[in-house]
């Protein structure tokens, strides 16, 4: 096709470059005018529809002479690249989708904000990044771990790249099958072999992202082999054979597989600390802590109104309950603030599931004496547990709530007693960045 395109326009130059003339006739002025004639006549730029169809042309060139996939390590990292670039315009693109619909809804400014955003922390890297960051980053992450250990690398990647948890361990048991008998049959070839049309390899195997990968980390290697009854060869990952060493780090490559976790960002909590406010309990929220469309955002304010209206009717205590929990169910994350003893603040930011044991591990990772047991008093005066395995939806501290913090009155009585002081509240860094809420 791109040849046929060639061909046209050669024709064309042919047709338009004048007449013909000797090798050995002068130039003549004659020939000039022609030239400058042909020069002179206008050009005009191809019509849209014309734009259109040669694009679309040149497209099915390239799918036609696009090139097998290689799966060298250099291979690999060049089509991920690849992939994750279109994944990174995929997520733009989806962004400002959402940005258009999100432009019907008044946009706080965000200098109003309690906190700027919803940021999460790669464990591999340490980077602090947005949720529409995050998946492409560990992606990055985890196919750079493969100069340093392939076999963490690849372990990485089936846990992690693949959702369906199912199909993860259905995987991970036929590799360990193939491990298990090639160690009790290391000499048997055909323990050694895998046929990559197997209907189990296909079915189970091949339609996990990473599975390859870790084969050729326990040195399996592509080769093409004939086939009994075919005339054609097809291709199989044959391992060498294992003297009795590479058996035993064979089989502790298996137990890392099974034991593989996926890599997951971890919540950034900004903890943060305030100086004491009358406007403690004012929050003002960035749209990631809701679970809402931009349209359900803007009738939020009425669904308001009519559960006020509601709650003066005669319900069943099951009825409300089932209201309460559907309206938690609006809320992915939650923001926290603590109010200390000296009336400093302590924010953070929490998953709407988080348990109650997290939070109270947060404050206490806060604080300088955190052996010392204290309580958490929630609005309302409810004072929570924190051994009690509840979500702080299930509290009612979504999206937003001020708790109470406190000493626990005997231990300071003791401590009293004792001619001890009081013990000292926030960490000093905390108290380096200190902010006065406006």
């Amino acid at each position: 096709m791109k040849k046929f395109f060639d061909d046209i326009k050669k024709d064309m130059k042919f047709k338009t470059a004048g007449p013909g003339k000797k090798l050995t006739e002068e130039s003549s002025g004659k020939t000039q005018v022609v030239q400058s004639s042909v020069s002179a006549k206008p050009r005009y730029a191809p019509t849209e529809g014309a734009q259109r169809a040669g694009a679309a042309a040149l497209a099915r060139i390239e799918q036609q002479h696009r090139p097998k996939v290689h799966t060298s390590h250099d291979a690999i990292r060049n089509q991920v690249k690849r992939e994750l670039e279109a994944e990174a315009a995929s997520l733009a693109e989806k962004e400002k989708a959402t940005g258009a619909e999100g432009s019907k809804v008044p946009v706080k400014d965000p200098a109003c904000l309690s906190v700027s955003g919803v940021y999460f922390t790669c464990p591999l890297t340490g980077a602090t990044l947005t949720k529409s960051e995050r998946d492409v980053h560990i992606k990055e992450a985890i196919f750079m771990r493969f100069e340093e250990d392939a076999v963490e690398a690849s372990v990485m990647m089936i846990h992690t790249f693949n959702k369906d948890r199912d199909k993860v361990k259905a995987a991970v048991d036929v590799i360990s099958k193939y491990i298990e008998n090639i160690c009790k049959n290391p000499t048997e070839e055909k323990y050694r072999k895998i046929k990559l049309s197997n209907k189990v390899f296909q079915e189970k195997v091949r339609c996990v992202e990473g599975t390859r990968e870790f084969l050729q980390a326990l040195d399996f290697i592509s080769i093409m082999l004939p086939v009994e009854g075919q005339e054609e060869e097809e291709e199989f990952l044959v391992l060498p054979e294992q003297d009795e060493d590479a058996l035993e780090l064979m089989k502790e490559r298996r137990d890392r597989l099974q034991r593989g976790e996926p890599v997951r960002a971890q919540l950034d909590r900004q903890p943060q600390a305030f100086r004491p406010s009358p406007n403690a309990t004012r929050f003002e929220l960035p749209p990631e802590f809701y679970n809402l469309t931009a349209d359900e955002l803007k009738k939020e304010q009425q669904q308001r109104s009519d559960l006020i209206e509601k709650n003066a009717m005669l319900r069943t205590k099951a009825m409300r309950e089932k209201e309460e929990q559907r309206e938690r169910r609006k809320y992915n994350y939650t923001l926290l603030r603590v109010r200390l003893p000296d009336g400093n603040l302590l924010q953070g930011t929490f998953y709407a599931w988080d348990r109650v044991p997290v939070l109270f591990g947060f404050v206490r990772e806060s604080l300088v004496d955190g052996w010392q047991p204290f309580e958490l008093i929630a609005p309302g005066g409810q004072k929570l547990q924190e051994a009690e395995e509840v979500a702080l939806a299930e509290c009612n501290l979504v999206p937003a709530a001020l708790l109470t913090f406190s000493w626990d009155a005997a231990v300071q009585a003791d401590i009293a007693a004792a001619g001890g002081k009081s013990p000292a509240l926030l960490k000093p860094e905390l108290l380096e960045t200190i902010q006065t809420l406006s």
